[in-house]
């Protein structure tokens, strides 16, 4: 007597699929988290009323699933800090920090096999 299966190659391919985007989803969350992280720390203004309004509204949302991390300032104002205006110097921080965090977040893609 023998048993044969059908669909094994694809029910493996389903697994590993899900076990990467597992993975992919908690690299996502770690830099996403590193990034508010970092963007809070370099949202200090020197110029003008700094109150930490812009600092305190820093906040990440894990959107698609998890598979997406939207870091954003919610003041009216953090565009114009981040590209200054005609009349006032820019004072980026988003930019920065995304700078920052960009490397290691390829590196732990690479890491995890997600990216060559």
């Amino acid at each position: 007597m023998s048993v044969t299966f059908s669909g094994d190659k694809e029910l493996l391919n389903a697994l590993e699929k899900m076990a990467r985007t597992e993975v992919y989803k908690e690299v996502v969350k770690k830099n996403g988290a590193a990034l508010q992280r970092t963007a809070q720390r370099k949202a200090v203004f020197k110029k003008g009323y700094s109150t930490g309004a812009t600092k305190r509204s820093i906040k990440l949302d894990l959107a698609s699933n998890g598979l997406r991390a939207v870091v954003k300032a919610n003041t009216d104002y953090s565009g114009y800090l981040e590209v200054g205006t005609r009349k006032m110097e820019a004072q980026p921080f988003m930019q920065p920090a995304f700078n920052e965090i960009q490397p290691k977040f390829i590196d732990d893609l690479r890491r995890a096999g997600i990216v060559k």
